[in-house]
């Protein structure tokens, strides 16, 4: 039993659902939510029915991938990384605002494909991280989920993200409280295409702002411009820095920089194309 009595009874219902299954391919993103997905089908399922599998592609944070790679080393998960190549897809890269789904859609083809190839024929369930808080923002990649029969353990036991921290940190994931980090895509707004390009100037410029000690930031990407997300609190500190940070980002090919007086709010291009 949890030292947490308040966890016990989701740890229970967890466990009758993963009594269901009996073998687990886990989408992992390196978030906190797949990342317990992928803890449980090892703890409830066993190390030989498990294969936790990574998407890799220029919308993944390198960062996210090796805090992937870094879990399943800590926890003995079985992994495999695999290029995903969404970016192949002319629907994915003119950015609709179904981008998601095109995405999702390439990823579970894939993971069936390496279920199949692993367990040579024998059942298994496709498992992504969704959670009972995922309702609350437009997530047009559900549809592809339920295309493809993935199935969401956190979700289906109505775990939202305070229960999900909460197990992570009894167990000691060294992500439980890791901020949302969607995909570098999400920094792109609709209708504007996604290019290798922009998405690598993204991840640089989230990384030196996290090197300046902002670790919950987001860089949009409107255009060629690069507008700045901190949460509203740290502001203040980021324009203290601006002088010396404005150049850093435009050195590496935005044509202009500003900071979001607003702050970071996750699914804010959701907000402003009117989809939530």
């Amino acid at each position: 039993m949890l030292k947490n009595a308040s966890l016990n009874p989701h740890l229970t219902t967890l466990k009758r659902w993963f009594s269901d299954h009996q073998r687990a391919v886990v989408a992992l993103s390196g978030g906190v939510d797949s990342t317990l997905v992928a803890y449980l089908a090892r703890l409830f399922l066993g190390r030989q029915q498990v294969l936790a599998v990574v998407g890799v592609s220029p919308s993944l944070k390198t960062r996210d991938l090796v805090l992937a790679q870094e879990f399943c080393d800590r926890f003995d998960v079985p992994l495999r990384t695999v290029p995903t190549d969404e970016l192949l897809r002319s629907d994915y890269r003119r950015n609709p605002v179904n981008r998601c789904y095109y995405c999702k859609q390439t990823l579970y083809e894939l993971l069936h494909r390496v279920g199949q190839t692993h367990w040579s024929g024998q059942p298994y369930s496709i498992l992504n991280g969704q959670n009972a808080d995922d309702g609350a923002d437009y997530r047009p990649g559900h549809r592809a989920a339920r295309e493809y029969g993935v199935f969401h353990p956190l979700a289906d036991c109505g775990l939202g993200k305070q229960d999900i921290r909460a197990l992570a940190a009894h167990f000691k994931l060294p992500n439980w409280n890791k901020p949302a980090s969607p995909c570098l895509s999400s920094r792109i707004p609709y209708g504007q295409p996604v290019t290798v390009e922009k998405l690598q100037r993204i991840e640089e410029a989230e990384e030196l702002l996290t090197a300046w000690g902002f670790t919950h930031v987001r860089v949009r990407h409107p255009g060629r411009t690069a507008r700045v997300e901190v949460p509203a609190g740290e502001i203040p500190a980021l324009k203290q820095q601006w002088a010396q940070i404005k150049p850093r980002l435009l050195a590496l090919g935005f044509a202009d920089c500003r900071i979001d007086e607003e702050g970071l709010i996750s699914g804010k291009l959701n907000r402003e194309a009117g989809l939530v």
